[in-house]
């Protein structure tokens, strides 16, 4: 099928944003210095970072600055020099001796031209903001003795704080927490840490901003990236475009499976939205029980009987459907899991949610059998970990969790939350963090799945599907808003996504100007 890689700028799909464990951050520092950028260079950009992003938010007031003693100290003096010069008043104060300072944290300490205090809990009395930047991204363990002390103090401020690469006491790679302080804004460096966006650390860095402090080109071959943060340049050119040549059969078929007469409504959502998606001809695989009512509540999307969960592979094939949604108020005690093994018959691509996943708790090796790499599972939590159980919070943090899940499962696996992860086999796995806590409302979760099966009806890549449905899904969140209810998200699809046309067309024009220009 046609796709829009035409009007994607070839150079734009390097420049979204990666998550790197700390270690990798720390290797693009050291790839930096290698390739003849001072480590001075790189403090003094992150500092000033730093110290713009409180100008740009903040006027002028007493500001407390808590340094560590290792770099994120350092940074803090620099910022607290910056502020000072524009005319800020300023206070410092370090954890340790001055005298301890070693390297580029002693340069940066030699830079402030203010009395260096002892770090003491009374040294915040009287602060209209605080500064953290006592240990970062840089820690290992959890807080104890004085740092815990100092970070409990900080906690209990009524005065907005600004953490420096990520709130004290939280792991830069989301590996647990103990005693952190929970950030107004967060100020980070070069690229995300897994802490900026998994929860509920995300959470605590509130407002975050990732500052460019003059990494090289050609980190990318250093470091191997934990995930991609979502963005439409990893999946735009995947999706269909229309063409003067298209017909209805030629735009996919999608069939969505229907619960009983008392549980229609889930796959009606779902349906709508592969409808609203572009996907050509939708059916409605539908129970008799059921068949009155939905044969009476959809107009485009058609009604098919279907007799028995048997049956499913019979029907995909005769209906010569591309996609299938599956599990959505389908039903338990069988019928669902017999649904899913009878449609592993016919060559079509799959999303399985819902009922489609919990049928399978006690035997989740009958689903991972029938699985091909066209098959998207969208579980929440708690369907991810009947299907996975080992691979709990003590495994690893969210995403190693999820690539783990994928490799087993031969499929791509859409983990849903504030902080959404997509994995499949062999790709590096993708975080959508493009959404609104308006999408948590029943119903939400079936329109993902009918967004999801339109684009693969219409030959969308599963993991493309998965990774340009979170996001269009999370977008219509966004600009709905508060009062949003699952039956508005299929209605306000098109008009945002004729929006990220226009903006990607608008984009493809400036890349070509620019690249005409120079």
């Amino acid at each position: 099928m046609p796709n829009n890689q035409a009007i994607l700028p070839h150079n734009r799909a390097t420049m979204h944003d990666a998550a790197l464990n700390t270690k990798d951050c720390a290797r693009c520092d050291q790839f930096a210095t290698e390739n003849g950028v001072s480590s001075q260079s790189l403090m003094t950009k992150a500092a000033t970072a730093v110290s713009d992003a409180i100008r740009q938010r903040w006027s002028p007031r007493q500001v407390r600055i808590l340094c560590g003693p290792g770099n994120n100290g350092g940074d803090g003096f620099f910022a607290a020099e910056n502020l000072r010069k524009a005319g800020w008043p300023v206070r410092v104060a370090l954890l340790g001796d001055p005298a301890g300072l070693r390297g580029d944290a002693a340069w940066a300490a030699g830079l402030w031209s203010g009395e260096i205090e002892s770090a003491e809990p009374d040294f915040f009395d009287g602060a209209d903001l605080v500064v953290d930047a006592l240990f970062g991204a840089g820690l290992s363990r959890p807080l104890d003795g004085k740092a815990a002390q100092l970070v409990e103090a900080m906690a209990r401020l009524s005065c907005p704080v600004v953490a420096v690469d990520l709130p004290s006491g939280l792991h830069g790679d989301a590996m647990g927490e103990g005693v952190f302080v929970p950030a107004d804004l967060t100020v980070t460096f070069h690229q995300w840490k897994p802490a900026h966006l998994l929860e509920p650390s995300a959470s605590a860095c509130g407002e975050k901003r990732l500052a460019d402090i003059g990494i090289p080109d050609g980190w990318e071959r250093a470091v191997t990236p934990l995930a991609r943060l979502n963005h439409p340049d990893l999946w735009w050119a995947s999706l269909p475009a229309a063409s003067s040549a298209d017909h209805k059969h030629a735009r996919g078929r999608l069939v969505v499976f229907s619960g009983g007469a008392s549980a229609t409504g889930a796959a009606r959502l779902a349906a709508r939205t592969g409808l609203r998606s572009g996907a050509g001809l939708v059916t409605l695989a539908t129970p008799p029980s059921a068949l009155l009512v939905q044969a009476s509540t959809n107009e485009a999307v058609m009604v098919r009987r279907w007799p028995e969960a048997e049956a499913a592979g019979d029907l995909l094939q005769e209906l010569r459907a591309h996609a299938a949604v599956i599990g959505p108020a389908l039903g338990l005690d069988g019928q669902s899991r017999t649904t899913v093994l009878s449609s592993s018959a016919a060559a079509c691509a799959r999303v399985l949610d819902a009922d489609a996943l919990t049928d399978f708790a006690d035997a989740p090796e009958r689903l991972f059998d029938t699985l091909t790499p066209r098959d998207v599972l969208t579980p929440h939590e708690g369907e991810f970990r009947r299907l996975f159980p080992d691979l709990d919070d003590g495994w690893g943090h969210k995403i190693a969790r999820v690539a783990a899940a994928a490799e087993r499962a031969g499929c791509t696996i859409l983990l849903k939350g504030a902080d959404t992860v997509i994995a499949a086999p062999q790709r590096t796995p993708v975080i959508n963090r493009h959404a609104d806590p308006a999408l948590a409302t029943a119903g939400s979760g079936d329109v993902l799945a009918g967004l999801i099966g339109g684009l693969l009806a219409q030959g969308v890549p599963a993991f493309e599907a998965a990774c340009a449905a979170s996001w269009l899904h999370g977008d219509c969140g966004r600009h709905f808003g508060p009062g949003l209810i699952a039956e508005d998200l299929p209605e306000i699809l098109p008009a945002r996504w004729q929006a990220l046309q226009r903006e990607q067309h608008r984009q493809a024009a400036l890349s070509h100007l620019l690249a005409h220009r120079s």
